[in-house]
């Protein structure tokens, strides 16, 4: 059977606070208990304090308790003194059997021994003891070599304590009203204990259903977004653990629903590049077949041209795939990329002068400095990067290149005179097939791919590329790589 997490939740709420409730319970009616025998003991001990003025005053006159070791006479006398007939429930005018005795022979006996209670009246005296200082035992009805199980009050001469005058705990009390009230207290805690465990049942219900709550909105939201429905948000307003999985899954949504806005423009650029070329293949082979253009070397020439643009499409798609998938073939060796960008002006030199654009480096003049890269691809880069000045920089116009070192870095930048781009689509030219103009003129714009794949390659590579405007108007591109160790 398969249980809901809210009831899971609740019923480990409600154990623990069960649990928690009984041994609370157990162990304040135990401490109550005890704590009660005590009191009890130490009341009814204190009701003889004057049997222990009694002591301390024999301690005094007699210099210690040698008299009183062992002497259960003058300890019979000590008590006769103090318990009066009050204590036995007895009239004070009945005169003791002794007393009538000594009226006879005209006064107590020399060697008479004090009289004693009835016998029934005297398994009433609480069962006392005497102790000396060091709580060793002298005298005492019942009583142990030691003071364990006595309820002690001390025994003060002259501000010392000389002894202990000990009352025999009662470990279970029989008295009706102290049963009576260790009963009513017994009840209570139970009944307290009982609204704890019903408070604690309604909380853990609440708070159960509370910390599910935001379970069930990300359940409802993780199916939304199975179902491609990428503008699922959850509202969770708590600032906890939750809260925090809410705004994540509320972030992935959003990424989520970027994503699918870029794949369908990107879907769309694609549908656009292609069918330009191929709509001028077949108006081109249409004509051809209907006899309205005839074969010659321009119009052979023109399908070739509109059969190498398809071609160069399909190509840099090619690339962006595998560098998604992460297999974009990348020879890592150490190589000298100024070298390289040398060799790659010197091929895009006749192309520069017939736009009349202007180079301008200092690659010349500056040391070797190594890098861990691939030739070819830094080549594509270079070529990349040189083509979308040729595309987009007016003529005549400049193209700067320099090279520099800052630390354990190569950064290279171009530089072209203008124009430059907005401010806002600087974020966004290293997009797949994004280009400035939205007229998507193919003979200025391109396929949109070029930089694109430039970012692939150098991320490839470990580096980075960035783009600004440049102080001269125009677009710098600026890239970063670590030299080689």
């Amino acid at each position: 059977m398969k249980f809901k997490l809210s009831y899971k939740l609740f019923v480990v709420f409600l154990l623990t606070t069960l649990i928690a409730v009984a041994f609370m319970v157990g162990l304040i009616k135990f401490y109550v208990t005890r704590n009660f025998a005590d009191y009890v003991n130490k009341s009814l001990l204190q009701k003889h304090n004057d049997v222990a003025v009694a002591l301390a005053t024999e301690y005094k006159t007699h210099k210690g308790w040698h008299t009183l070791k062992n002497n259960s006479g003058r300890w019979r006398e000590i008590l006769q003194s103090h318990f009066t007939a009050e204590h036995f429930d007895k009239p004070r005018d009945l005169p003791r059997p002794m007393e009538i005795e000594n009226k006879k022979f005209g006064g107590r006996a020399h060697n008479m021994p004090p009289p004693r209670p009835p016998w029934h009246n005297r398994r009433r005296i609480p069962r006392l003891a005497v102790f000396d200082a060091n709580k060793q035992l002298i005298i005492g009805r019942g009583a142990r070599s030691s003071s364990e199980g006595y309820t002690l009050q001390t025994i003060v001469v002259e501000s010392q304590i000389v002894g202990w005058l000990g009352l025999h705990k009662r470990e279970h009390l029989k008295n009706p009203l102290a049963v009576g009230f260790l009963t009513q207290q017994s009840q209570l805690l139970y009944l307290v204990g009982g609204g704890i465990l019903v408070l604690a049942a309604l909380t853990a219900l609440i708070l159960s259903k509370n910390l599910l709550g935001p379970i069930r909105k990300l359940t409802v939201g993780t199916q939304a977004l199975a179902s491609r429905k990428f503008d699922a948000r959850i509202k969770v307003k708590s600032k906890d653990e939750l809260g925090q999985l809410a705004a994540d899954f509320n972030t992935m949504a959003q990424t989520l629903e970027q994503y699918e806005r870029l794949r369908q423009q990107w879907i769309s650029d694609i549908a656009h590049e292609l069918r330009t070329p191929l709509s001028i293949l077949r108006g081109e082979i249409e004509a051809l077949k209907d006899g309205v253009r005839e074969v010659n070397p321009n119009t052979l020439d023109s399908l070739y041209l509109e059969t190498r643009h398809l071609s160069k499409i399909v190509n840099d798609l090619h690339e962006l795939s595998l560098a998604d998938a992460g297999a974009l073939s990348i020879e890592k060796v150490p190589v000298d990329p100024v070298l390289i960008l040398r060799e790659t002006l010197g091929l895009f030199k006749q192309r520069f002068a017939e736009n009349q654009i202007k180079i301008e480096n200092n690659l010349e003049s500056v040391p070797t400095i190594n890098i861990i890269g691939d030739a070819n691809r830094l080549k594509q880069l270079f070529s990349n990067l040189l083509e979308n000045t040729l595309r987009y920089a007016d003529a005549p116009g400049t193209l700067r290149i320099k090279q520099e070192k800052a630390g354990n870095c190569l950064i290279i930048f171009f530089e072209d005179s203008g124009p430059g781009v907005p401010e806002e689509a600087i974020s966004q030219l290293f997009d797949r097939l994004y280009r400035v103009e939205k007229s998507r003129n193919r003979n200025q714009g391109g396929s949109g791919l070029g930089l694109s794949i430039c970012k692939s390659i150098v991320h490839a590579l470990g580096g980075e590329i960035r783009a600004s405007n440049a102080n001269s108007g125009g677009l710098r591109i600026e890239i970063e790589f670590q030299q080689a160790g």
